[in-house]
């Protein structure tokens, strides 16, 4: 794919990234608004990447370090940075047009490979929009346990994955560009 690239997220990104937040979850009553989206990537500004792809942008992810088994408040803003083992991966949406790809799966792999580099332990999210399949597809364990803020809806489910250390046949398949269709 030579067309499409991940890269830190930079200010000129914020105007596609906050519409795309809003085409994504405004009808389910999840979009945070810009204040709050800025606020995350305050918080880690090292682990929230954008995806380029044919020319434009193609999507986004926010990952930030939290508490395993809290996660933010998607009515309230970040107060600083949290320190931990555990990386959060709060936000993740690619684009209409770039859908169908492998994407996701690609930012998800790059989100993955900046944990490790980071010594993080665990990956934790929030499934949302019946997402959870997917996500357990990955290697990610339901929590139903974990009590999640209101904001979230009924339906969300809080899951967690270790975050082990790469076999390096799989780095160099990942490098290759294989598993990412």
């Amino acid at each position: 794919m030579n067309d499409t690239r991940i890269r830190l997220l930079q200010e000129a990104d914020w105007g596609e990234l906050v519409a795309l937040e809003e085409r994504a979850y405004a009808a389910s009553g999840l979009s945070e608004g810009e204040t709050a989206l800025r606020s995350r990537h305050r918080a880690s500004p090292s682990t929230c990447f954008v995806l380029e792809h044919a020319g434009g942008f193609g999507g986004y992810l926010l990952a930030l370090s939290y508490p395993l088994f809290r996660c933010p408040d998607l009515s309230l803003a970040e107060e600083g940075e949290l320190q931990g083992s555990n990386l959060h991966l709060h936000d993740l949406v690619i684009a209409e047009r770039a859908r169908g790809r492998g994407l996701a799966h690609r930012m998800h792999q790059h989100l993955e490979e900046a944990g490790r580099a980071a010594s993080y332990q665990t990956l934790s999210l929030v499934a949302v929009h019946g997402s959870q399949a997917l996500w357990a597809a990955l290697g990610y364990r339901a929590r139903p346990h974990i009590g999640l803020p209101a904001s979230y809806g009924a339906e969300a489910v809080y899951m967690t994955k270790p975050l082990e250390t790469a076999v390096p046949s799989r780095q160099s398949a990942f490098s290759s560009g294989a598993g990412a269709g």
